[in-house]
């Protein structure tokens, strides 16, 4: 990283740090800006497996939706810190992630993509049907603390959430930054460069594949806890879903620039603002119309540069330049 690099980083930092400092506590603008910061993360977790070992999961809301059931079952039933309940999320997402990569680590392409949809509208349904544990279509609620608690990750103000967002995204980035200039990360640019190239030079790559996986999916169910102390409240449709959580996740790394390392920060920027533009200028008009508005401008946004938005910001630096 260079002096110009460091430089902006640092200005970055300190404006984000300072964003929300005028902003209404309780207001709709800090959400909207928790949920970017929140969205940013998840794509980043997604980038590992999705950007670095080029393996496009469709199923990371399973891993999303284990973490957040783990966390407020636990936290219900037993008043177990959500820290805790994290971590047995993590763990247990993990666990299931190994289970599924398994059989599926050496599925390549579209065939990778619909076994992890399947894994994940699986745990939707069992979800649904296990009333008696996850509340069934009803829902399941948070407990509620009153006050600001960090142990609880329960807040009162949401700049706490911002800036435990922020926190968050910045360990998921530097994680991922960190893999990516590591012995691991070349051997997974290696494999998704050409798979039996890099099987060729000795590299395991059904290993590799299979710790992205892990990783990824760890990362993805520490995210859902804090999504869940966030909402107070989720239902398996909503926690499991494809479109919102599986696919939003590829989407945002996607539309950012896959494998980059800042792509899912200005994919997350890009799609959550739309989305929450979109549906509050025509929410209110005609079903359906918010959703088509917003799948229009993602459609024209990969047709003018489907490398994504990173690309697309050297493109017209480099136009700018020219005319200058």
């Amino acid at each position: 990283m260079n002096r110009r690099s460091i430089l902006l980083s640092a200005t970055g930092l300190v404006l984000l740090a300072l964003a929300p400092l005028n902003a209404d506590p309780q207001g709709y603008l800090l959400r909207v800006m928790c949920l970017v910061l929140l969205f940013a993360a998840m794509g980043q977790a997604w980038n590992i497996v999705g950007g670095l070992a080029a393996q496009v999961s469709l199923g990371h809301a399973a891993y999303f939706g284990i973490g957040a059931y783990t966390s407020t079952l636990l936290l219900g039933h037993f008043a177990v810190s959500p820290w805790i309940g994290a971590v047995s999320g993590m763990g247990l997402a993990g666990l299931f992630a190994a289970l599924l990569s398994l059989p599926t680590a050496r599925l390549t392409g579209h065939y990778f993509a619909l076994a992890t949809l399947a894994a994940g509208e699986a745990l939707r349904v069992i979800a649904n049907s296990w009333t008696s544990v996850t509340g069934g279509s009803s829902g399941i609620s948070v407990p509620y603390r009153p006050g600001n608690s960090i142990w609880y990750l329960q807040f009162a103000d949401l700049t706490w959430y911002y800036y435990l967002f922020l926190a968050a995204l910045l360990l998921v980035t530097g994680l991922f930054w960190a893999i990516k200039r590591s012995a691991f990360g070349y051997r997974l640019c290696a494999l998704r460069q050409n798979e039996e190239a890099a099987e060729v030079i000795g590299i395991d790559t059904y290993r590799e594949k299979l710790l992205a996986s892990i990783l990824s999916a760890v990362i993805t169910a520490f995210l859902g806890t804090l999504y869940a102390q966030f909402q107070f409240f989720f239902d398996p449709d909503t926690i499991f879903s494809l479109a919102n959580i599986s696919v939003k996740m590829a989407l945002i790394a996607i539309l950012g620039g896959v494998g980059a390392v800042f792509g899912p920060w200005a994919g997350a920027l890009f799609i959550v603002v739309v989305e929450e533009g979109v549906n509050t200028a025509f929410g209110s008009a005609a079903a359906g119309l918010s959703q088509f508005a917003y799948g229009g401008l993602l459609v024209l946004m990969v047709l003018i540069e489907p490398r994504g938005l990173f690309r697309l910001a050297e493109r017209l630096g480099l136009k700018f330049r020219r005319v200058a």
